[in-house]
């Protein structure tokens, strides 16, 4: 007797790939276009989050850069030895308010 395995499909999640066809669809402009586009947006708001600046599009959100202090921790392979956990800049997004309004259904 075989088991088949339920294998629930990505339907609900959208990658880069599908992200460029729907805007290469939206604006009537071609994938190659579209890509260069969004790699454009992407690499924009990371160089000023390295550079220490917050990067606003109205309406939809800020991203952010925020350092994380240093703090002590737990090994999780030595359960009784403690370490230290260094500081890190991590990225942040804070949503707009057309975007909640829109999750919430207004």
């Amino acid at each position: 007797m075989k088991i088949k395995l339920f294998h629930r499909p990505s339907f609900n999640r959208m990658n880069k790939a599908g992200l460029i066809e729907k805007v290469a669809a939206e604006v009537a402009v071609t994938k190659k276009q579209a890509e260069d586009m969004i790699e454009t947006l992407v690499t924009t708001i990371i160089s000023e989050l390295k550079a220490g600046h917050e990067v606003t599009i109205t309406g939809f959100g800020t991203f952010m850069a925020k350092t994380r202090h240093a703090r002590g921790g737990v090994n999780p392979q030595k359960p009784t030895e403690r370490i230290q956990i260094p500081e890190v800049t991590v990225a942040k997004f804070k949503t707009g308010k057309t975007l909640k309004d829109a999750l919430k259904g207004k």
